[in-house]
C-alpha cells in the first residue's frame, strides 16, 4: 500500500514543479524586456547627443576655416604695408638725420650764414615739389605754409638762424604727416569736372585717402596712378565710415579695410 501510494504522489510532485516553472518564466521574462528596452533608449540618447555634438563640431570647423582665410588675407595686407613703412621709415630716419645735422650746423651760423640762404631757397622748391606731388590733403593748406616761408626767407624782420627753424618745422610737420590719422571736412572735384562737393575725408598717413559723402552714399578713394579720384563700391561704405569712426576717436583702433595703391619693391 505504501508502495502505491508514493507511485501516485510523484506525478503530482513533478506536476506541481512544472506549474511552478511556467509561472516564474513570464516574470522573468518581462524583466528581461525591461532591460532590453533600457538599453536601446540609452543607446538612442547617445545617438542623438552624438548628432548633436557633431554638428557643433561641424559649426566650429567651417568658423576656424574662415576666420584661418581673414587671418591670411590680413596677414597678407600687413605685409605689404609693412614693405611700404619700412621704406617710410628709412626716408624718415633720413630726413630726420638731415634735420639734426642742420640743427648743429646753426650753432656755428656765423661761419655758414652766408651758404644758409640758398640752402633754405633749395629747401623750399624741394618742400614745395612734394606738396604738389603729394596726395592732395589739406593742399591748401599746405600750400600756403610754403608760400609764407617765401615771404618771410625774403624778409629783414627774422634772422637766419630763426628763417631756418620755420623752415624745418614745417618739414617737421609733414614728416609727421606719415605716421598719423584724420578725419575732416573738404570740399573736392569728385568727377573731374570741376564742380567741388563737400565731402568727410580720411587720412591714413600717405597710404590710403578717401572720402564719404554727406549721406554716407557714395566713398572713394585717391588713385596715385591717375591722380584721380576713384568711386568705390557699395561693399567698402562700412569700412570707409567705420574708419572715419577710428580717426575721431568714437571707435577703438582696428584693422580696417581701404584699397590703397601697392607699394613699389624696395631697390
Amino acid at each position: 500500500m505504501k508502495k502505491q501510494s508514493l507511485k501516485a504522489l510523484a506525478p503530482m510532485a513533478i506536476f506541481a514543479i512544472a506549474v511552478s516553472a511556467m509561472a516564474e518564466e513570464p516574470e522573468a521574462l518581462v524583466e528581461r524586456t525591461a532591460e532590453v528596452s533600457e538599453i536601446l533608449n540609452a543607446g538612442a540618447e547617445k545617438v542623438q547627443a552624438a548628432k548633436k555634438s557633431q554638428i557643433k563640431v561641424d559649426r566650429i570647423a567651417d568658423q576656424t576655416d574662415g576666420l584661418l582665410q581673414e587671418f591670411k588675407q590680413v596677414n597678407k595686407q600687413i605685409e605689404s604695408l609693412r614693405v611700404y613703412n619700412s621704406q617710410l621709415e628709412r626716408q624718415i630716419v633720413s630726413q630726420k638725420q638731415m634735420m639734426v645735422e642742420l640743427e648743429e650746423s646753426i650753432e656755428n651760423a656765423t661761419v655758414i650764414e652766408r651758404g644758409i640762404s640758398p640752402l633754405m631757397a633749395n629747401m623750399l622748391n624741394a618742400l614745395e615739389d612734394f606738396v604738389n606731388l603729394d596726395m592732395p590733403f589739406k593742399k591748401e593748406r599746405r600750400q600756403q605754409a610754403v608760400a609764407d616761408l617765401y615771404v618771410n626767407l625774403d624778409s629783414a624782420k627774422f634772422s637766419a638762424a630763426e628763417k631756418f627753424r620755420q623752415v624745418l618745422e614745417v618739414y617737421d610737420i609733414e614728416s609727421d604727416y606719415s605716421l598719423s590719422m584724420e578725419s575732416y571736412t573738404d570740399q573736392i572735384d569728385v568727377d573731374g569736372d570741376g564742380s567741388l562737393v563737400e565731402v568727410q575725408m580720411l587720412r591714413v598717413g600717405r597710404v590710403a585717402l578717401a572720402y564719404q559723402s554727406k549721406d554716407k552714399s557714395k566713398v572713394g578713394v585717391w588713385d596715385k596712378t591717375t591722380n584721380s579720384w576713384q568711386q568705390l563700391g557699395s561693399g567698402y561704405r562700412r569700412p570707409v565710415d567705420q574708419a572715419i569712426r577710428i580717426a575721431v576717436k568714437l571707435a577703438p583702433q582696428d584693422v580696417i579695410e581701404i584699397p590703397i595703391t601697392a607699394p613699389e619693391a624696395a631697390q
